[in-house]
């Protein structure tokens, strides 16, 4: 399995998901999604994948791991062509297997293919499941994501209509987050949900497109940033040039947890920069809870900004304190229980000589169920600081998010069940506050009501159905309800080593 998250104490809320796309003849399409998934891979780190065409075929490679584990210069070199879709996936609808990598494929009825990468969750799987059945649509053999539900639909409504027709027909009865990068064999599609939940823009290249989940990708390939793919928009890539659609009105409630932590610091959200956005929360943190200290550290690396900005609003010194082995993620290999019992310092530890006989004020972004933060506390004080403030720069996560973040349950939120002083008494801190909902809105420089807050406050801008109708294993529960699972689905021109296992 390839993930750590039951062995190391959740040091923070798990991420969704990473798309890129290119349209560009001349160009090692291959190559340039590669490093725009690299750029990406703190979206999901579970699996990756890219679908090649020539115009001819669409040629898809995955696997779990990394994107550096999946690809080599070999594979990367094998796959030739002008467009390209890539992903890399946090299982946020599914489990962690091969099957359920992206990008998915499907074969459309008139003989041509679909690949397509989905970032965001959607909260009516339940009734496009159902209509899946109705039309007879089969599930890709082994699939359980409602990313692979979306290709199969879109691909059999594609049958009389083409791919562009399909989707303005079927997007508007498609319900929660969804940034999607698609391609057949000749054009480049992309799809931003009413709503906006997640980002998604354009740039341009010298002999081509590129779609991204950040500008930061667009940064690493060279591809100079044109706009947002606007809410509602469908955009379509070819020979023609670059056209766009409405599929539907813009609503836009943006995540405001992309600036919180989502993110790259180097990205741009919304005309905001994300890094600047962070800094800004610690500056207006230090302002709502001012403490008496001698050093700020930060939980790196999603801490820093804002440890940083709270340095700056206190007037306290800012230091290093703790040192972050940037090569812990997810991994093969199961640690033993001597290891798993030091928890934290799998991935974090102290500078002693920093911390030894001082008052710190410790900045993180945001407290999911406390035990990085009861674990790191123990471990500063263990290492001789005297006493220990823990300021976080969110508001208290009450809610789980159904758009695409894998929060923990309800249940297992520590400020689900406690108040703001039970907290500190739990994670053992002498002092805590979070930044208030107002500071971190007034950060992010967006109007309140563009923002999605339903972790923060509860409202769901996108209304949800029963919850025995959601939930990230939902299809997995359901699937013997669809029409007869069909044989794995090839495209015609090449064997099974589309997609191929590595031995």
């Amino acid at each position: 399995m390839v993930t750590d998250r039951h062995d190391v104490p959740e040091t923070e809320p798990r991420e969704e998901c990473g798309v890129f796309g290119v349209w560009a003849p001349g160009e090692e399409v291959a190559k340039l999604t590669y490093y725009g998934l690299y750029a990406l891979q703190h979206r999901g780190q579970e699996a990756a994948g890219i679908s090649v065409s020539d115009g001819q075929r669409i040629v898809v490679f995955k696997d779990l791991g990394l994107v550096s584990q999946v690809f080599d210069e070999q594979v990367l070199s094998s796959l030739r062509g002008h467009i390209a879709v890539g992903h890399c996936r946090y299982s946020t609808t599914g489990s962690t297997t091969w099957e359920n990598a992206q990008p998915t494929f499907r074969n459309t009825a008139v003989g041509s293919g679909l690949s397509l990468g989905h970032n965001g969750n959607l909260v009516n799987t339940a009734e496009l499941l159902e209509r899946s059945g109705a039309t007879g649509v089969s599930k890709a053999t082994g699939a359980t994501t409602d990313s692979d539900l979306l290709c199969g639909l879109l691909a059999a409504t594609a049958a009389d209509r083409g791919i562009e027709q399909a989707a303005l027909e079927l997007l508007p009865d498609v319900r929660g987050a969804f940034c999607l990068v698609f391609a057949d064999e000749t054009t480049l599609y992309a799809a931003r949900d009413p709503h906006g939940v997640h980002p998604l823009v354009i740039g341009r290249l010298e002999r081509g497109w590129v779609v991204a989940s950040e500008t930061a990708a667009l940064d690493i390939v060279g591809a100079s940033f044109v706009r947002e793919v606007e809410p509602g928009e469908l955009l379509a890539i070819d020979s023609d040039g670059l056209r766009s659609s409405r599929f539907a009105n813009p609503e836009p409630k943006g995540c405001v947890f992309e600036f919180v932590y989502l993110a790259r610091p180097d990205t741009t959200i919304s005309g905001r920069s994300v890094h600047a956005t962070r800094v800004d929360i610690g500056r207006r943190l230090a302002q709502e809870a001012p403490v008496e200290a001698d050093l700020v550290i930060p939980v790196p690396e999603s801490g820093t900004p804002a440890a940083i900005g709270y340095a700056q609003g206190s007037e306290i010194p800012y230091g290093s304190g703790l040192v972050k082995n940037g090569y812990v993620g997810r991994t093969f290999i199961q640690p033993s229980q001597t290891i798993r019992q030091l928890g934290i310092r799998l991935k974090l530890n102290p500078l002693r000589e920093v911390i030894r006989g001082k008052r710190l004020v410790v900045v993180d972004d945001s407290i999911v169920r406390g035990n990085t933060q009861r674990a790191l506390v123990r471990m500063l004080r263990e290492a001789g600081a005297l006493e220990v403030h823990v300021r976080i720069a969110s508001p208290p996560v009450r809610w789980p998010c159904f758009y695409g973040i894998d929060f923990a349950s309800r249940a297992e939120l520590v400020a689900n069940g406690l108040d703001l002083d039970g907290i500190r008494r739990s994670i053992g801190a002498d002092s805590l506050a979070y930044v208030s909902i107002e500071g971190l809105v007034a950060a992010s420089e967006q109007p309140r009501t563009r923002l999605c807050m339903a972790c923060f406050d509860g409202t769901y801008p996108i209304a949800l159905p029963e919850e025995t109708k959601i939930g990230k294993h939902l299809l997995e529960g359901l699937e013997k309800g669809v029409a007869g699972s069909a044989a794995p689905v090839v495209p015609a021109g090449y064997g099974a080593g589309d997609a191929l296992r590595r031995p």
